[in-house]
Formats: structure tokens, sequence, C-alpha cells
């Protein structure tokens, strides 16, 4: 049964993640396939290109949000159940990364959109807010201040993945935050990093496209 619950907790997360917002939020602004302009991306920086600023940051709170859930569900429901994978004691901080590494892959690839998605920023501090706040506020506003000095989303994205990375890492040598969501913040940054791959070379070409 625990085995059951686990792959439920997964699919439930995925499927969370997979909720294409900013699809369906700049079709309903524009009526055109988000996919179809600029980076072909669903994430808010290109609602917000498409869209306007509004409806961008109303679609980063609710990808955001749908990580968010993924997790508080998983923290819920498995205290009722526990197993072993091999040598790992499958517990609370374990399930909940499980659920995030889910949430994020069903944000960058979602079944319902032929796999296209973001890049899983705003799933990955959805998913930080739930397990440690203060972390993922100062996260975004790493985010926030090197996208506006710089003027490019993507490299505040990035660099804000690596400190919120960097500030786990840290709080793990402290004693104040278990391995599997120092693993978990590694695992997904370096998802995110990847991800930005595109972004990376073109901001390496001076080609990137800006904010404003």
């Amino acid at each position: 049964m625990s085995a059951l619950l686990l792959a439920g907790i997964l699919f439930l997360s995925y499927v969370l993640g997979s909720v294409p917002v900013g699809l369906v939020v700049a079709w309903l602004k524009t009526g055109h396939d988000l996919r179809a302009t600029g980076s072909g991306k669903t994430g808010a920086t290109n609602v917000m290109r498409s869209a306007g600023r509004g409806w961008g940051f109303l679609t980063l709170f609710l990808d955001g949000a749908k990580a968010f859930i993924a997790v508080a569900i998983a923290t819920l429901l498995w205290p009722l159940s526990s197993m072993t994978i091999g040598p790992l004691a499958v517990d609370v901080p374990v399930t909940q990364s499980f659920a995030g590494i889910a949430a994020v892959i069903g944000h960058n690839h979602p079944v319902f959109t032929g796999f296209r998605g973001g890049r899983g920023v705003s799933s990955f501090f959805g998913t930080m807010c739930f397990l440690y706040l203060p972390v993922a506020l100062f996260g975004i506003g790493t985010v926030a201040v090197v996208a506006l000095l710089s003027r490019f989303m993507s490299l505040g994205s990035i660099v804000g993945g690596l400190v919120t990375c960097a500030v786990m890492v840290a709080l793990y040598f402290l004693g104040r935050a278990p391995f599997p969501h120092v693993a978990y913040s590694m695992v997904v940054v370096g998802l995110i990093v990847f991800e930005h791959r595109d972004n990376i070379s073109r901001l390496m070409k001076g080609t990137e496209r800006k904010l404003f």
C-alpha cells in the first residue's frame, strides 16, 4: 500500500504541475496559443511579454500555487504510511522532495500541452514557499533584483535559483535543513539551469531578450 500511495502522490504532483496555467491565461487575454509566440514557453515571462505584466504575475502566482499544493498534499498523506527503497528511508522530507520534483517536471513537460511547458522557476519557488518560506522569499527577492538590474529575467532566475540552493546547503551544515530538502534544491536548480541553456547561450552572445 505504501508503494501505491507514493505512486499516487507522484502522479498527482505531476498532473498538478502539468496544469497549463500560462497557456490558459494567455489565451483568455489574447486568444492566441502562447507556444507560438516569444520563447514558445508557457511560463510567466512569456505570458508577461504576450499578454501584459498583470497576467504574467497572475501566472507566476498560480504556477507557484500548483506546486505548493502538490507538496502540501504529500505532506498530509505520507505520515499515514512508510517504506524504504533500498537503504533509503522514504520519510516525509523525501516524499516532499519527490513530489516537488514531479510537480516541476510536470510544469516543464506537461502532458496536457504536448510536453511543452515552462522552465520550472515559479514552481520551484512555490514548493520552497511551503518548505522554507524565508529562504523562498530571499530567493524570489534575488530573482527580482537581478532581473531588474540586468533587465534579463533569465539571469535573475538562474542566479536566484543558485542563491536559494546555496542557502539550503548552508542551512544543512547548520543543522537547520534535512539532506533530502537540500538534495531537492540542488536537483531542481540543476533542472532550471538546464532549461535555460538557450538563454545562457544568448546571454553569452549578447542576444538575449530583455525585460524592458
